[in-house]
């Protein structure tokens, strides 16, 4: 703790740099990824502090779009794309992810209450032709696409696109290589970008 804590201390000693954060946020993407301590958004992308607006969740879930029962995550989706505007979301999955691998292994999760009603809730079986694989990277691409298509059930997200104003993009992240992949709809594959 004691190194995040010092950095934190030298972080506020640059206020130059962060001044212009004051004024508002502006973000043109949207970064729906999971909570997993080794994704990070801006390290993947090199974006500064405004350039995304991120959620995270476990396992990069999009819970269906349902009014009668908000969720945080429809919240803040809801938000980057009425409020801030943003002109594209990424659903960004990753190798040896433990939400999708539990899914897939049917794992017992009675220790984990709280997970195992989120996973089952909001998670489907993605297809997996090896549940064994411990990058589980079949059934995590599968799973960001499942993410996508509930993505577009949202109205408002099904407008902007019907108009053109928004992008929807499917990414995938090895953590042992540090390679991002992303879904081209044309061949239906996920290729390097």
């Amino acid at each position: 703790m004691q190194p995040l804590i010092d950095n934190a201390r030298m972080f506020g000693q640059r206020p130059e740099e962060f001044a212009r954060l004051a004024e508002g946020q502006s973000p043109d993407v949207l970064f729906i990824t999971c909570s997993d301590s080794r994704v990070v958004p801006a390290l993947i992308t090199g974006a500064r502090p405004g350039e995304l607006f991120e959620l995270r969740t476990a396992g990069n879930i999009v819970p269906p779009h349902a009014l009668e029962h908000p969720t945080s995550e429809a919240a803040t989706i809801e938000y980057a794309v009425e409020v801030l505007g943003v002109k594209d979301i990424v659903v960004c999955g990753h190798s040896h992810c433990g939400a999708v691998g539990a899914v897939v292994r049917g794992d017992d999760l009675a220790a984990v209450p709280a997970v195992r009603d989120w996973l089952a809730h909001a998670a489907e079986e993605p297809k997996c032709e090896d549940p064994a694989d411990p990058t589980v990277a079949e059934a995590v691409q599968n799973h960001v696409l499942t993410q996508v298509l509930r993505l577009r059930s949202y109205p408002y997200i099904e407008r902007r696109l019907a108009e053109g104003r928004l992008g929807l993009h499917a990414w995938f992240y090895e953590v042992h290589t540090g390679t991002v992949w992303q879904h081209h709809a044309e061949t239906d594959t996920f290729e390097t970008l």
